[in-house]
């Protein structure tokens, strides 16, 4: 059952207030959305965002595509896992934070569900990595990250001055491929965007941000994530517990990184290997299983907490470090979203927006060629391929889970055929 709810947008109308519907859903709903994405969504982050605009901006319709760019935006300042955030962004705009939970279980419980199991040492299936079917899906993304750097460059890049931004974005991040140079290139993007587009034409914010939190959680979230920050180490330091330990790295790590994933990787080995609780050679077999599952890599932590040597461990130890290191993302989001929407309404901010929103597709752009190209497109049976997947996508309108399945049959057609098989 759904309800609507009329909101007030003083801002962008012109003249009297315009009362605008916005429609809310269930947390079952939001639930079932995600675990279908957490179930078929292969190819990382970036892949991700594209799954998700497909979904919830192109065929559900839940926002616009200002609102998911401005969300965008807002989790790549944000550290922590970028496409989780927005998934769980998007489920406190659906249905509050019951929706929030629901997004982040039915997305991240797949894939953590198949790392604890790993964990446990359910390798019947041997190496992945080589695997014909999963080099389809790597393929699919390719399309899947195309569609969505087109469908947001002609919306939030119309014009020479925002495609220019985009593509000096793009440029920044190649050149600079870590946290640093994509922080960088959204700061430029907004102080050039706060310098130089505040003539533009007025961003199409559509209705307000329907942010379901009431404002004192947003409070006690803003304030709690720095109090575990500080106070999870003195903690850790004064009661002789591995769990708290556990709790204290994993949050820290969660609340710190910056860039996504595959950035938090080396951050988790330093945490995890020279205190002896993983040895290396299981913390580098976990990351490779983890590159063969759907959803989140952030779930690379639940196997980490179930092979730890010390308890707890097993599947109370990945339960543990999977909330850890999401944790601070919750307290992230719960604590801006609210404020967020106030602010990107502001002349000013508007104006840098418009920057940021260029710098993000230029960021996707980047991200386009590697590591989503460069790792997947390697013949041209592979371009052949992704041609197919990307006109499925934007010509015939296919589902993504559905062109997903029909990439990864197609790879491992091709690579049982003589001549035509795919090169690893």
């Amino acid at each position: 059952m759904t309800q609507e709810t009329a909101e007030i947008d003083p801002v962008s109308a012109p003249g009297p207030a315009m009362v605008t519907q916005r429609q809310r859903g269930s947390a079952s709903e939001v639930f079932r959305v995600f675990l279908r994405l957490g179930l078929t969504s292969f190819g990382g982050p970036v892949a991700h965002l594209g799954y998700f605009r497909a979904e919830f901006v192109d065929r559900r319709r839940w926002l616009d595509e200002p609102a998911f760019a401005d969300i965008v935006a807002l989790c790549q300042f944000l550290p922590g896992p970028a496409s989780s955030q927005v998934g769980i962004s998007l489920g406190i705009l659906r249905a509050g934070l019951p929706g929030a939970l629901a997004a982040w279980l039915g997305f991240t419980t797949p894939s953590a569900l198949v790392m604890i199991l790993f964990g446990y040492g359910v390798t019947a299936f041997g190496d992945l990595s080589r695997a014909a079917w999963l080099h389809g899906l790597k393929i699919v993304a390719v399309a899947v990250v195309a569609q969505a750097v087109w469908g947001m460059a002609r919306n939030l890049c119309p014009d020479r001055e925002r495609a220019t931004v985009a593509a000096g974005s793009a440029i920044l991040a190649l050149a600079v491929p870590s946290a640093p140079g994509q922080i960088g290139a959204i700061i430029a993007g907004g102080l050039i965007g706060w310098g130089m587009l505040r003539n533009g034409p007025a961003m199409p914010l559509g209705a307000r941000l329907a942010i379901h939190v009431p404002r004192p959680c947003s409070v006690a979230a803003a304030l709690a994530f720095p109090i575990l920050l500080f106070g999870l180490p003195l903690l850790a330091a004064a009661v002789p517990s591995h769990a708290i330990a556990l709790f204290d790295s994993f949050y820290r790590s969660g609340a710190l990184v910056f860039g996504g994933g595959h950035v938090v990787l080396p951050l988790l080995q330093a945490e995890v290997v020279p205190p002896g609780w993983v040895t290396n050679d299981a913390f580098l077999a976990g990351y490779g299983a983890a590159q063969a599952v759907p959803g989140p890599l952030f779930t690379f932590a639940a196997y980490l907490g179930t092979v730890m040597g010390a308890a707890p461990n097993g599947w109370l130890g990945g339960l543990i470090c999977l909330v850890a290191i999401f944790l601070p993302s919750f307290l992230l989001l719960i604590g801006a979203l609210p404020f967020w929407d106030s602010l990107r309404r502001l002349p000013m901010v508007q104006s840098a927006l418009r920057g940021v929103n260029a710098a993000v597709v230029g960021l996707l752009l980047a991200a386009l060629y590697k590591p989503v190209w460069t790792s997947a497109i390697l013949t041209p049976a592979d371009f052949a391929i992704g041609t197919l997947a990307f006109l499925l996508l934007v010509l015939w309108a296919v589902p993504p889970w559905l062109v997903v399945v029909l990439g990864a049959v197609a790879a491992t057609v091709v690579a049982s055929l003589p001549g035509l098989s795919i090169a690893f």
